[in-house]
């Protein structure tokens, strides 16, 4: 199972599956991560949280711990 935390910056990768429960993932999904969406990962601060993404055209920035609830392909 590969999650966006595992993604390299440059990649575009489509959303498998969300994982996770009820507020966390509904935050998740209104965000715009939804299954089925490609998301480009512009960035990695140095610390590696949070990540940098290109999403439904608008730029958006998630912490490490959302990153890994996202399965990926």
């Amino acid at each position: 199972m590969k999650t966006l935390r595992d993604v390299r910056v440059g990649e575009t990768v489509t959303i498998v599956k969300l994982h996770g429960e009820g507020a966390v993932k509904r935050r998740i999904m209104d965000m715009g991560l939804t299954k089925g969406v490609q998301v480009y990962v512009r960035k990695v601060a140095p610390l590696g949280d949070p990540v940098e993404l290109t999403v439904r055209g608008y730029e958006l920035s998630l912490r490490k711990a959302d990153a890994e609830s996202i399965e990926v392909e």
